[in-house]
């Protein structure tokens, strides 16, 4: 990694590029995902049957779409002890944690006997996505359907590819098992996103679809969103650390590396006010490459995103944080919480030298679901706020109504709406 001064033009670089990885800018794919898209609408589980076969070599059925309970029981079987504990604190620390998002509705009235009020309601049916493939991710589980979970979403169905043999990674199946999930479809890709959208025979149609994937994916929410409702489209992984020479080289290094390996999209990029620091990082992480298993893929990630900016003091280096608005952001500086104060931008906020971002990533209890590509300037983490809906309650009395009649009135005949005058003064025509 190369290290470079920080300037706004080194930044407005770095934000066009970072801008390239969003699965927006894939113009060439969305041909192909709105094929897919349509043709699953159009002839339902025939279209999906057939997409499964093509792209994950699984011959799947009405018979076998569905995760049996034997196969669950069989994946508990599978599932080392301690990896189960290990999901269960999990469970717990994320529950705990999204607990306190809860909203309630609420009423207020007054001696007019005017009520207002908001009535909150869960979803009804929710889709959760969640790759496949080689790996196996039930962390991705736990965190898109807890908060479901603690919204109180009555139905939770979970797409996941499966390998050619049929079968689910058991980790994924023991985490859903764990979380909650009510039926998981052993289906994947852009055919699956059509399917929960639209329904077919074998797939229930959702209210709102959850869940990372790759670009097929990514874009087929993209494709469905107005039908249903989406969490985000969300891009590569990120990871920005923000650090003084109070930093330990060798800690950010490593965490600087635990983005990198997601893929080669990924981002990892330094931002620190220590020209000795920065010297540092690089050295750790040329050693650090020599050791990882995913090194080709760190390679890549850090020769296309990975960069090692050095600021003149902390307030441009917290400027350009806010600029690159970062999917995961970690301050290892003298004061993090005063620091923390400043930002404005951020997915999530690791604070000091001990929270690194894969404690994030699997037991702290905060979502890991984040914005990405700059959109944690409007965006924020899952919550159960995304599992939810609000409905405004509106109650007046005749005399209350009586009060305020000529005001709306005046209010609709100033819109050329008649019509909506005439419903209010209808009333008192007596």
């Amino acid at each position: 990694m190369q290290i470079e001064a920080l300037d706004k033009k080194s930044i407005a670089t770095l934000l066009d590029k970072m801008l390239k990885r969003s699965p927006t800018s894939y113009g060439e794919y969305e041909g192909q995902v709105k094929d897919i898209v349509n043709n699953v609408r159009s002839r339902g589980d025939e279209a999906l049957f057939e997409y499964t076969k093509k792209f994950d070599g699984f011959e799947v059925d009405e018979n076998n779409i569905r995760v049996s309970e034997e196969e669950i029981q069989k994946a508990y079987d599978e599932v080392d002890e301690n990896l189960l504990k290990v999901i269960r604190a999990s469970i717990e620390n994320i529950r705990r944690f999204h607990e306190k998002q809860r909203q309630n509705s609420w009423f207020e009235s007054d001696e007019r006997g005017i009520i207002l009020g908001q009535k909150v309601t869960a979803l009804e049916n929710v889709g959760v996505y969640v790759p496949g493939g080689k790996a196996a991710y039930p962390s991705s589980v736990l965190m898109n359907v807890i908060p479901a979970k603690v919204a109180q979403v009555e139905n939770i169905y979970m797409c996941t590819p499966a390998g050619k043999d049929g079968r689910v990674p058991a980790s994924t199946l023991v985490a859903a098992h764990e979380a909650g999930v009510d039926v998981i479809y052993k289906v994947g890709g852009a055919q699956a996103i059509a399917a929960m959208a639209f329904g077919t025979d074998s797939v229930k149609k959702v209210d709102k679809i959850v869940g990372p994937g790759n670009i097929y994916v990514a874009l087929a929410k993209k494709e469905v969103f107005g039908h249903v409702s989406i969490d985000s489209i969300a891009g590569p992984s990120e990871i920005l650390v923000l650090c003084d020479e109070t930093a330990n080289p060798r800690f950010v290094a490593a965490d600087l590396l635990s983005q990198a390996e997601h893929d080669e999209l990924a981002s990892a990029i330094l931002i620190t006010t220590s020209d000795a620091v920065a010297t540092k990082v690089c050295e750790e992480i040329e050693g650090f490459l020599e050791v990882l298993e995913r090194r080709d893929i760190i390679k890549k990630s850090l020769d296309n995103y990975g960069h090692v900016f050095v600021a003149e003091d902390m307030d441009s280096a917290i400027e350009a944080v806010n600029a690159i608005a970062s999917e995961h952001l970690e301050i290892v500086t003298a004061d993090p919480f005063s620091v923390m104060t400043r930002i404005k931008n951020a997915g999530a906020i690791f604070l000091g030298t001990y929270a690194s971002e894969p404690l994030g990533d699997y037991m702290a209890g905060p979502n890991h679901v984040l914005p990405t590509n700059g959109t944690a300037r409007f965006f924020s983490a899952l919550s159960v706020d995304d599992f939810i809906k609000k409905s405004s309650i509106i109650s007046y009395t005749k005399e209350a109504l009586f009060e305020i009649h000529d005001t709306i009135e005046t209010f609709a005949k100033c819109e050329g709406l008649t019509a909506h005058a005439n419903s209010i003064s209808v009333r008192f025509e007596d």
